[in-house]
């Protein structure tokens, strides 16, 4: 007994100096890697990222279980050898029923104020609802997925470990959705180098150096003025103004009037990344160009006279030399380990 009051002391302090155990890694904070020249990774404070959120949400994405006959996934519109475009004129959904517009790239999300063409959703933890509800797209509502999603063998334990619940419920499926989708960064391309570098022209080719002055050129005796709509780290819209490029004289798609009802808004859409386009053709919001030939071709032509159309349409001055080094340059914006890059597979 003597022997026994003298090792419990020595027993409740070893206790006492048990380790905590170690929290899980992937339910820890968890933010990507960006370059100097980005701005801070903006992330909601009622969705943080986690690898267990992310993981789940890739899973999602891939998953055909979010369409009403479980034929297509987000990835079907949104191939990520193809920057997470789709290589279709408008995208196909169930039953091979076809929209009207093109799918875009999914490139640097995180950054966006608008979503969708005509910027009609403002959250990327809610744009993947009208994809899945969309007859000409997923057509599944959303208690629909919901109820699949419970019935699923591994899928409610997953929510419950990436969300630290047993809730599962749309949110936490498009939180998901979200977290994944502002994974997709790109960053690495001859361009990035370039800044990184200091503005070190010698990356470039004659030919893409002569592409890169005309395309930030706003006066001389020619210019592009590209930067205008297309500037910034992530080569697209900076103030996120909706602009109409005189792609035609008469929309059948009117694009932001359908959000504002505004007639100054006809024709108008949301101005898209110059990222990767080596990989995202067709182009333009009904893709409706198949070449970047044509795309820049259109610009130098200064497109229809619709009445909306912007008024730096007008002052383009470019040769058809130009144009081709204006394309020389646009391709160093292409970024191959984002469309190779594993983590963002299957």
């Amino acid at each position: 007994m003597q022997r026994l009051r003298y090792w419990l002391p020595l027993l409740a302090a070893l206790a006492a100096c048990k380790p905590d155990p170690q929290p899980d890694p992937k339910l820890l904070p968890y933010l990507p890697q960006t370059p100097a020249h980005f701005p801070p990774l903006p992330v909601p404070a009622d969705n943080p990222m986690t690898l267990a959120r992310v993981e789940l949400g890739k899973a999602l994405f891939y998953d055909p279980l979010l369409s009403r006959d479980r034929s297509i996934s987000c990835a079907s519109c949104h191939l990520p050898e193809l920057s997470f475009s789709d290589p279709n004129r408008v995208s196909i959904g169930v039953q091979g029923r076809t929209g009207t517009r093109n799918a875009p790239a999914l490139i640097n999300l995180a950054y966006h104020t608008s979503f969708f063409w005509d910027g009609s959703n403002p959250a990327l933890e809610t744009q993947a609802l009208f994809p899945i509800e969309a007859h000409v797209e997923m057509d599944l509502p959303v208690d629909s997925v919901v109820a699949r999603l419970r019935a699923h063998p591994s899928y409610p334990e997953r929510f419950i470990y990436a969300f630290s619940d047993s809730a599962l419920t749309i949110k936490s499926v498009t939180d998901a959705i979200a977290s994944f989708e502002r994974t997709l960064l790109s960053y690495g391309s001859k361009y990035d180098r370039f800044i990184e570098r200091g503005f070190d022209s010698t990356l470039f080719t004659p030919a893409e150096w002569r592409g890169y002055k005309l395309f930030f050129a706003e006066k001389g005796e020619r210019h592009a003025e590209c930067f205008h709509c297309h500037g910034g780290y992530n080569f697209d819209e900076p103030e996120g103004k909706f602009r109409n490029n005189g792609l035609y004289y008469f929309y059948e798609d009117p694009g932001r009037y359908l959000v504002t009802g505004n007639q100054l808004d006809v024709g108008k859409f949301k101005v898209p990344t110059l990222r990767n386009l080596s990989f995202t053709a067709p182009y333009m919001h009904d893709g409706s160009l198949s070449t970047l030939e044509e795309v820049v071709a259109h610009y130098a032509s200064g497109g229809q006279p619709h009445l909306n159309r912007d008024i730096l349409m007008d002052n383009i001055l470019i040769t058809a030399q130009d144009q081709a080094d204006i394309i020389a340059f646009l391709m160093t914006l292409n970024d191959t380990a984002f469309v190779q890059n594993p983590a963002f597979r299957p």
